[in-house]
């Protein structure tokens, strides 16, 4: 089988455009005129160009944002990877459907549509409302020893990622937030990392939920058996069906962030990734869909030391127009990042729409 990949994934794929070159020149002329000099927004018109370009309004907006949030267990966390036992992800579930996350503060306080997906969480959850139950499989495999899921699996939590992004847009959505839950991803992650970017785990393996230099170790020998296992020697990329990697080494809720950033970026909607784990769900996405990079927005680089690898193979590095938008020195996954990077986003949207010219304000130009 010479291309594994569903249809329905590889027409989401194609459907990807390039960033529109007409509307960045456009709204990069109207900056040009606003009552300021030059460039002065710094980054800022950077980023407005890049949602032109993504959207292909010369005048774009973000008026319904979706945070989608998906959590999943991992086999590989049974191997002692995190500080915390995997029953906390289901635990934190509960969390976010109550309210008491760091996202569902932030989802509050941005009035950001919040969707929590259970895209495997081993531990039960109660039904609820607000939670999407996807009922492939509960947990990955140990991705060290054997494939994290089945071929079949990879490919139905992709597809699921794909409707609910299609239904949001349905509803209004006019830019994706994505965030996660899982312990042990962080693993997961890394392995992708390294298989994609050739990286050694000594660069793609952080210290995750905060664990001891130890437990680093470890964790960074299981990522390389991990590599090895997938035929990868020091150094080597991935040079195979991008899913086939994910349904090896990935997780659950990865890949159901790999099919919602396809389906956001082939409606022109512009994703706003959140850490490391996001970012290597991206990585996986822009092997399927090389047109995908020019739809995200990098809303920070954590303190993971793969995150700024994964970044640089986007094109999505601080020597560049597309660099992150915050330094803070976040690991808290959830999509934190993205929803503290909305509001800036936002405000300088609001910039572009209600700043004067400099012939409407009567002001004369330099």
């Amino acid at each position: 089988m010479t291309n594994p990949t569903p249809d329905p994934i590889r027409a989401c794929a194609a459907q990807i455009a390039p960033a529109d070159g007409p509307a960045m020149i456009a709204v990069q002329q109207r900056l040009d005129h606003l009552t300021k000099p030059q460039g002065s927004l710094g980054q800022l018109e950077h980023l407005l160009v890049r949602l032109a370009g993504s959207t292909a309004h010369a005048l774009p907006q973000v008026q319904q944002p979706v945070i989608l949030l998906c959590a999943a267990d991992h086999g590989i966390a049974v191997a002692g990877v995190s500080a915390y036992p995997q029953a906390v992800t289901a635990q934190m579930v509960l969390n976010f459907l109550a309210g008491g996350a760091a996202i569902s503060v932030l989802a509050h306080a941005t009035n950001t549509r919040l969707i929590v997906v259970d895209a495997g969480v081993v531990g039960d959850l109660p039904d609820h409302p607000d939670l999407h139950r996807l009922h492939i499989r509960r947990g990955t495999a140990n991705l060290a020893a054997e494939p994290a899921m089945t071929l079949a699996e990879a490919h139905a939590a992709v597809l699921a990622g794909m409707t609910l992004a299609q239904a949001a847009h349905a509803d209004g959505m006019d830019m994706l937030l994505v965030g996660e839950m899982g312990i042990g991803n962080t693993t997961a992650a890394a392995t992708l990392t390294s298989a994609l970017t050739g990286a050694p785990p000594t660069q793609t393996v952080g210290r995750g939920t905060g664990i001891d230099a130890a437990r680093l170790a470890h964790k960074q020998a299981l990522v390389a058996q991990a590599l090895r296992r997938v035929g990868l020697g020091d150094g080597q990329r991935w040079d195979g069906d991008a899913l086939l990697l994910l349904a090896e080494v990935g997780g659950l809720e990865l890949a159901v962030l790999v099919g919602a950033m396809l389906a956001a970026a082939a409606q022109r909607i512009p994703i706003l990734l959140d850490g490391y784990i996001t970012t290597a769900a991206a990585l996986v996405a822009a092997r399927l869909a090389p047109q995908l990079p020019a739809h995200l927005i990098a809303a920070h680089c954590s303190a993971e030391p793969g995150h700024a690898l994964a970044l640089a193979e986007l094109g999505l590095t601080g020597d560049n127009a597309a660099a992150p938008l915050l330094q803070l020195e976040l690991r808290l996954g959830e999509g934190s990042g993205a929803a503290l990077a909305l509001p800036l986003i936002q405000h300088t949207l609001r910039l572009l729409h209600t700043m004067a010219t400099f012939e409407a304000a009567g002001v004369s130009t330099a």
